[in-house]
C-alpha cells in the first residue's frame, strides 16, 4: 500500500501540470474510470489548458475500455479493471487515440461496495505512458466514495507533476 505525501504548494496541482507541460512542449491526454472525469474537470479549470491538454476519455465499463482505449479483453479478464496492466493499457490507449505525448489513467474501487479481500474499497491504480516510460502506481484510500475519487484525482495530478519534474525534464526540444 502506498501512502502519498501531498506536497504543499502555493499553486493547485492542475496549474503546476500546465506550467510543466508548456515548459516542455508536451501534450497530455487522460483516461478516467473511477474518477468519472474529475481530472479533466480540474485540468480544464485552468485558462489556456487547450494548449497542452488534448482531452480525456471516461471509460467506466469494460466495453468502453476496450473500444475507446484499446485495452485488451484478455487483460481485463486476467487482471480486472483495477490493475497495473489495465491502467498502463488505458494510458497508452488514450495517448495514442488523442495524439498526446503523455497518457495518464486511473481505475479504482471508489466504494462503498465492489471491494474484495484482494481488491478492497479504496484500491486505485494510476498509470502513465509516454515515449520514455510506462508505469503504474497503487494507492489505497480510506475515505467514502467522493473522498476516494478526490484522492485519486489528486494523486494522479501529483504523480504527473513528479514525473514531469524528474523524468521528462529535457526529453523533448
Amino acid at each position: 500500500m502506498r501512502r502519498y505525501n501531498w506536497r504543499m504548494s502555493e499553486k493547485p496541482l492542475e496549474v503546476l501540470v500546465g506550467e510543466l507541460l508548456r515548459q516542455r512542449g508536451l501534450r497530455l491526454a487522460v483516461a478516467e474510470s473511477c474518477t468519472g472525469g474529475l481530472i479533466g474537470h480540474r485540468l480544464t479549470n485552468v485558462a489556456g489548458s487547450s494548449t497542452y491538454y488534448m482531452g480525456s476519455v471516461t471509460a467506466y465499463a469494460y466495453e468502453a475500455k476496450v473500444r475507446l482505449l484499446g485495452v485488451s479483453w484478455e487483460t481485463l479478464e486476467q487482471h480486472g479493471a483495477v490493475s497495473p496492466e489495465t491502467v498502463i493499457e488505458m494510458a497508452r490507449g488514450v495517448r495514442t487515440a488523442l495524439a498526446a505525448d503523455i497518457g495518464l489513467s486511473v481505475s479504482g474501487i471508489a466504494g462503498p461496495g465492489g471491494g474484495t479481500p484482494e481488491k478492497p474499497v479504496g484500491l486505485t491504480w494510476i498509470g502513465l505512458s509516454s515515449p520514455w516510460d510506462e508505469f503504474a502506481r497503487q494507492f489505497i484510500w480510506q475515505g467514502e466514495r467522493i473522498e476516494n475519487k478526490e484522492h485519486s484525482a489528486q494523486a494522479a495530478l501529483q504523480l504527473l507533476v513528479d514525473y514531469l519534474e524528474q523524468k521528462a525534464a529535457g526529453t523533448k526540444s
